[in-house]
């Protein structure tokens, strides 16, 4: 109980960090220049420099019917956090409006860069645990669980529809460092998201499977099955060594191969999801 209780809280806390990673950047690189975020934000940036009212109050607004909605597609539990993801992002822009006095550059370019760098990464940490900041978050969620496809992907999408919004308001030029920050805040959040746990599936063909097999079981503690195969050629019988690691242990588990069997084939190549003993649990 202590366990889940001290998980509950973490979880929790890296939400809040994610949501509050993401308000500093928007709040700091975005707004003094009168760029957009993605989705709802992007929004409610836009009513902000309509009505000079701070954007965190209609992010609250807009984010009323689509969790309405998202809570008849998504699990109760997503919602819930990504309820709390949603009302500390909301807060942390209203708290953090003038951060900008300590944290600002009058470079247009720099600012569009960092503002998505920042949102990329705070908008990773709070899918990584399993929630997210609400708005088109969950529109996103929806259509992966539906299509399998890609968060990032998604999000960059929809978020073209208030870019093209946001020009008839700031001009072009503004809506191109937009597109700047979007685009660089998709490609962080794919590399945080993905880039530190991307997992790598082998094929092996060799003379020594049994012992390479061993070898990779108890040197790298990762599982090995053998898939029955057939030369095409020598018309030989051969087990096929399947195994699924991760980045880390690439090269290791490389260098076993090669030292035990110099011939052995082995054929490497990208897998998009793991589930299963031995792997984390994936974000989403």
């Amino acid at each position: 109980m202590i366990q889940n209780k001290n998980e509950l809280f973490k979880r929790l806390l890296f939400i809040m960090i994610g949501s509050l990673i993401s308000a500093i950047g928007i709040n700091s690189f975005l707004i003094p220049h009168k760029f957009l975020s993605g989705g709802a934000g992007g929004l409610a940036l836009i009513f902000q420099y309509i009505t000079d009212i701070p954007s965190g109050y209609y992010l609250l607004a807009i984010n009323i019917p689509i969790f309405l909605i998202g809570m008849k597609a998504v699990d109760k539990e997503f919602c819930v956090f990504s309820l709390i993801g949603m009302v500390s992002l909301s807060l942390f822009m209203i708290l953090t409006q003038n951060v900008s006095h300590y944290l600002y550059s009058d470079d247009m370019v720099i600012s569009s860069i960092y503002g998505g760098i920042f949102g990329g990464i705070g908008g990773a940490v709070v899918f990584k645990n399993r929630a997210s900041m609400g708005g088109t978050d969950i529109i996103a969620v929806v259509l992966r669980k539906k299509t399998g496809g890609n968060i990032a992907q998604y999000l960059f999408s929809m978020n073209i529809v208030v870019v093209m919004i946001g020009t008839t308001i700031n001009g072009i030029s503004i809506a191109l460092y937009t597109l700047v920050s979007m685009y660089i805040s998709s490609e962080v959040m794919n590399r945080v998201m993905n880039g530190l746990e991307r997992k790598k599936l082998l094929f092996v063909v060799t003379q020594k499977e049994r012992e390479i097999a061993d070898m990779i079981i108890k040197e790298v503690g990762r599982g090995v099955t053998f898939l029955h195969g057939q030369g095409a050629y020598t018309r030989n019988d051969r087990n096929v060594i399947y195994c699924i690691v991760s980045l880390r242990q690439l090269p290791k588990i490389k260098k076993l191969i090669e030292d035990a069997d110099p011939q052995s084939f082995i054929s490497i190549l990208d897998t998009s999801e793991v589930h299963g003993k031995g792997f984390k649990k994936p974000a989403l």
